[in-house]
This record gives structure tokens, sequence and C-alpha cells, in this order.
């Protein structure tokens, strides 16, 4: 085990205040929470049960880590939802000026479509 692993090895906690783990040191049981979300869990309300530490760029990084066993199915959106976002997002492709609806997202620095701002702003 090299100096720098060892720094971060403390599974009882007694260093850092967490059981921590070097980079991909953590026993199973632990994910973070973009790997609970790839399982289709969320955390729940659970407190961070533990940490991944390593150096990285601009110094010590952290990664929090919570107990799978205590993770609860994520919620889905309901159908009333998914239609309020699709609403919103036809709001969001559609010029106030031509009010045509367009494939991109209409910028806001130019306040309308690309067909209707101003050739030289556009460009």
């Amino acid at each position: 085990m090299s100096r720098i692993r060892a720094a971060y090895w403390d599974p009882e906690g007694e260093q850092y205040g967490l059981p921590t783990f070097w980079w991909r040191g953590a026993p199973e049981g632990y994910a973070t929470r973009r790997q609970l979300r790839a399982r289709g869990l969320c955390p729940g309300g659970q407190p961070i049960a533990a940490q991944v530490l390593w150096r990285g760029v601009g110094g010590e990084r952290a990664a929090y880590l919570y107990r799978t066993d205590l993770a609860r199915p994520k919620r889905t959106a309901t159908p009333a939802v998914l239609a309020a976002l699709a609403k919103a997002m036809r709001a969001r492709r559609t010029c106030p000026t031509c009010r045509r609806v367009r494939p991109y997202v209409i910028p806001r620095s130019l306040g309308e479509c690309l067909t209707c701002a101003p050739s030289e702003v556009a460009a």
C-alpha cells in the first residue's frame, strides 16, 4: 500500500469523522449518488455513510457514499409533470416575433429566432 493511499484509509472514521476509503477502495454496500441513480435508486434522505478521498486537480477531492440497503427507488415523473415540461420546452422554442416553433431553444441574448434576429447580431 502506497503512502498516498494509506493516508486515505480510515474505515472507522477516527481521523476524518466518516469512514474514509481511497479511490476504488470502498467495500460493497456503498455507492455514490450517480451510482445509485444508474441503478434506479436515490439516497432517500439518509445521511452520508462514508467518503472516498483522493488527490486530484485543485487538491484533495471527495466523493460521498450512501448505503445501498437504505436507498429507495427514485421517483418517476407523472404524466402531468411530463406534459408541463413539454409545454415549457415548447415555449422556449417558440419565437416571440414570428410565433414559429423552432427545433432549437431561442437564444436569450437575441430574444428571437435566428431568422428574425438582425443579420449582424445573429452571425
